[in-house]
């Protein structure tokens, strides 16, 4: 049913989509009192509380554009697409050690994958929803041709190195909270959050370079943006130091475009002192 939609969605011009999500994003911010105050603390927190109406918006257009991104033909979602500075991605990619691109929750981030696929094959870190009629459409919009899916598992982990090993590309979004054991505390915009070490020890084994994306959402509908960032970091020291360097970069992406990142996501969930950080939701 829910795949049925979404295919029905995806028919409407992506102009369309973003003034429903528009309207939409302001909708539940004054149905949800607990989305609100999410959203509001937040951006507060990371100095950024005078964007709250563009951010309120840009949430709304970030769910309402997901049709098109997953359910409309290829060649229409990439048409869409403006893709600037790959030669950062292609140097290296023809480094012959693998790629790790590193995209956070921001702007249309669910195009990345794709538009780098499309180019040069690519291996995505897939974390299963935990609703199981969310399943079918996740998976079935995420299998797209040059892109293969890890799941969030030992096996998906196997199947990143191996990527990498054999000169390939893969992709992780960092801030998306890693479950229990698979992360560190480190502040991000100087708030405690549980992240994940993933990326720093993926580097590690295979010494691939990383680079940073994002793809600004272009007003009125226009399509999107796609940038390419060199990650310009070290990742030296332990593992929390790895991290927190890892969520520098990651502030300096989104103040490129901050009104765009996905500032109802639950970031913050649990407290350094819990045993088991629990899952983020969004």
């Amino acid at each position: 049913m829910l795949l049925r939609l979404f295919q029905c969605l995806s028919i409407f011009p992506l102009p369309v989509l973003h003034a429903l999500g528009a309207a939409a994003g302001w909708l539940v911010y004054a149905l949800s009192p607990s989305y609100r105050r999410r959203m509001r603390d937040n951006l507060k927190a990371a100095g950024y509380a005078h964007l709250l109406p563009a951010a309120v918006t840009e949430a709304g257009k970030n769910i309402f554009e997901l049709p098109f991104i997953w359910c409309a033909s290829p060649a229409r979602v990439l048409k869409s697409a403006e893709i600037h500075d790959w030669q950062v991605a292609q140097t290296a990619l023809d480094s012959g050690r693998g790629v790790i691109f590193l995209t956070p929750h921001l702007g249309c981030f669910e195009i990345i994958a794709q538009a780098i696929a499309s180019r040069a094959p690519l291996t995505a870190l897939y974390r299963p929803p935990h609703k199981a009629a969310l399943r079918p459409l996740l998976e079935q919009a995420r299998s797209r041709e040059g892109l293969s899916l890890a799941p969030a598992s030992l096996a998906g982990v196997r199947t990143l190195l191996k990527a990498l090993r054999s000169g390939g590309a893969i992709g992780l979004l960092p801030d998306q909270v890693p479950g229990a054991g698979e992360g560190v505390w480190t502040p991000f915009f100087g708030r405690p959050a549980y992240t994940m070490t993933l990326p720093a020890k993926l580097h590690q084994m295979s010494d691939a370079p990383l680079v940073l994306s994002y793809a600004e959402r272009l007003s009125g509908g226009r399509g999107y943006a796609i940038h390419f960032v060199p990650f310009e970091g070290r990742l030296d020291g332990d593992a929390e130091q790895q991290a927190r360097t890892i969520n520098q970069a990651m502030e300096s992406l989104i103040a490129l475009c901050p009104a765009q990142y996905f500032w109802s996501y639950n970031r913050y969930k649990g407290t350094p002192t819990s045993a088991k950080p629990a899952q983020a939701e969004t």
